[in-house]
């Protein structure tokens, strides 16, 4: 889903030319119909018409939306079963047709952008299954459900007000705005600001229309990522092989150096030789230091812009070479560490923002802030420091914080 936000989301597009100043949320018991009055006033003020406000008028909460919101797989789930779930034999078949039959587009779109077309066909596969599952939810509710109440409501109301800015443009009816629970809308899942700000007209027709067109859809997705980064001739990145004593304390997105320096380091590649030309690069540990390592260059973080988790990106990379006619590749995973529970989780964040990490919300997903504050208590207590939170790093956590 192109810029969803987790932990601190960045979003760049600009909103209806105007900085956004964010109201204060509102609990459940307060009215709806107040918050929706209040974005009524500041999309019209920005130049939002009557007739598209009106649309605003017979919204109600979605409560499978308030649910949906509070589960991300990407970061419950043990990443050898996202895997699984995300890189089946159907999804690479699929992405393998799709790939034979937008051949000659997708090197246009290669030449124009630098994106291999495996990636796009990775990106196309697991946002909406090659189009078969684009969303069903009006995109306004879902966006106001969202903006009304939660950890998610500053983008929901961002988002809300750039949804009502397409809608008069005229790019897709009231009745053909529907997206995902999160707003994402059309075959890449583009959330609004990222749409008024990246999405391109690939045919030519005189419409960005990602909803009823794969080829503008991937055209856009395609122009994204080459303004999040990518670097054509450059790997998403590379499974490595870390040498004996490596320091684990190096190790998290946050410590990109250059590949000459890990290279010094003793990092090697475990199915290619690392090359100086990539740039810079850091060494991402899916399941910690007991499972399989890999270093990220800068093409992961330029697909960490479509989705900010990292489970993502790499599901992305190693489905892309699967569709690209790669072999599957058999991972030791440490798939005896059982994950956390939700509850467990918010024991854990409490007890680590009780004792000043920075964790964001208590809310029990193991984002990107949690990840952070796990690697800082490892490395403060001279635990093996991979930011992976297991029952056995949660035991610790008990005896030293609590």
């Amino acid at each position: 889903m192109a810029q969803t936000t987790s932990d601190g989301k960045l979003v760049r597009a600009t909103v209806l030319g105007l900085a956004l100043s964010f109201a204060p949320t509102f609990s459940w018991a307060d009215s709806f119909g107040a918050w929706i009055a209040a974005v009524k006033q500041e999309a019209g003020a920005a130049g939002i018409e009557a007739q598209y406000l009106a649309a605003l008028d017979t919204l109600k909460p979605n409560a499978r939306v308030r649910e949906l919101a509070s589960r991300q797989p990407e970061y419950i789930k043990p990443i050898w079963e996202y895997l699984d779930h995300m890189i089946t034999p159907s999804r690479v078949a699929d992405g393998q047709t799709q790939l034979r039959a937008y051949e000659d587009f997708l090197q246009k779109l290669q030449v124009k952008y630098g994106i291999p077309p495996g990636i796009l066909m990775a990106i196309w596969g697991m946002e909406t299954n090659f189009g078969k599952v684009k969303g069903s939810y009006p995109v306004l509710e879902a966006l106001a459900t969202l903006g009304y109440e939660g950890r998610r409501a500053a983008f929901g109301r961002q988002q809300i007000l750039a949804a009502l800015q397409i809608l008069q443009a005229g790019d897709v009816s009231l009745a053909d705005f529907k997206g995902s629970w999160a707003g994402a809308m059309g075959h890449t899942q583009f959330i609004p600001t990222t749409y008024l700000g990246y999405a391109v007209d690939a045919t030519n027709d005189g419409k960005r229309d990602i909803w009823t067109s794969p080829h503008d859809a991937l055209g856009s997705a395609a122009n994204y990522l080459k303004v999040s980064g990518w670097r054509a001739g450059v790997p998403w990145g590379v499974r490595v092989e870390l040498p004996a004593g490596f320091d684990y304390k190096l190790t998290g997105l946050k410590n990109r150096r250059s590949m000459a320096d890990w290279q010094k380091l003793g990092i090697a590649g475990a199915d290619e030789p690392i090359q100086a030309a990539w740039g810079e690069g850091a060494i991402y540990l899916p399941a910690g230091h007991r499972g399989p390592a890999y270093l990220a260059t800068q093409n992961f973080f330029a697909i960490l812009r479509y989705n900010t988790a990292p489970a993502y990106a790499l599901s992305v990379g190693l489905l892309s070479e699967r569709i690209e006619g790669g072999a599957p590749v058999a991972l030791d995973w440490p798939s005896e560490d059982r994950p956390l529970l939700p509850e467990e989780i918010k024991e854990l964040q409490g007890l680590l923002q009780k004792a000043g990490y920075k964790i964001g919300a208590v809310d029990g997903v193991p984002g990107p802030l949690t990840q952070a504050a796990v690697l800082d208590f490892q490395k403060q207590n001279k635990l093996v420091a991979d930011g992976y939170a297991t029952p056995a790093v949660l035991s610790e956590i008990r005896k030293i914080l609590r």
